[in-house]
């Protein structure tokens, strides 16, 4: 790591997030990081999976040539 900062977080997300990182046998800043990565890519997958607004259908559907 070449810079950090602090955070404030409860003492009990501290110690939930301290004992994951040892279970996963990696730094606190790892585990934050995954987290962060798999939170970013369940709001991707949900925005994928939402139903076409009718102008992305109609772009869908235009004739390319």
């Amino acid at each position: 790591m070449s810079e950090t900062t602090t955070i404030r977080i409860s003492r009990d997300t501290h110690a939930r997030v301290t004992r994951l990182a040892a279970e996963r046998h990696e730094t606190i800043d790892k585990t934050v990081s995954a987290a962060i990565r798999a939170l970013l890519q369940d709001a991707m997958a949900r925005d994928l999976a939402a139903d076409l607004t009718d102008e992305e259908t109609e772009w869908l559907d235009a004739d390319a040539g």
